[in-house]
């Protein structure tokens, strides 16, 4: 393998020029470990300090509040959002009409369809 091929989970930096592996990892990817390893460091003293039934209120309280800002973040784009207009919604309804219109007609000898039949005489009916 050649030293200068950029390496997909790591970066594309040079090995040869940048010698340690700590070296070849982006700086987002750098920060991403240092706050994990701060969360688990947190969630360490949490549960020394607390205890278990402690440590999981505040998970709970923290992703129910997570949960909640997303909502509300979600909530303030859509009303954010311009409407859409009554010629965009028929426009929209027409071209996806025009479409899927006839789609039995685009290939009447597909496998499993039915073959058209011709008008013949009618069936005998019960007396």
């Amino acid at each position: 393998m050649r030293a200068d091929v950029a390496y997909a989970s790591y970066g594309t930096a040079n090995r040869r020029e940048d010698g340690p592996m700590l070296r070849i990892l982006d700086a987002a990817t750098r920060w991403r470990m240092v706050a994990v390893a701060l969360l688990l460091l947190a969630a360490d003293i949490v549960l020394d300090e607390t205890g278990v039934a402690t440590g999981l209120a505040g998970a709970a309280a923290s992703a129910a509040s997570a949960a909640l800002t997303l909502l509300a973040g979600l909530a303030l784009c859509a009303a954010a959002a311009p409407p859409a207009s009554a010629a965009g919604i028929r426009t929209a309804l027409r071209e996806r009409a025009l479409r899927t219109a006839f789609l039995s007609q685009r290939d009447p000898d597909a496998a499993g369809r039915p073959r058209p039949r011709a008008p013949g005489r009618r069936l005998p009916t019960a007396v």
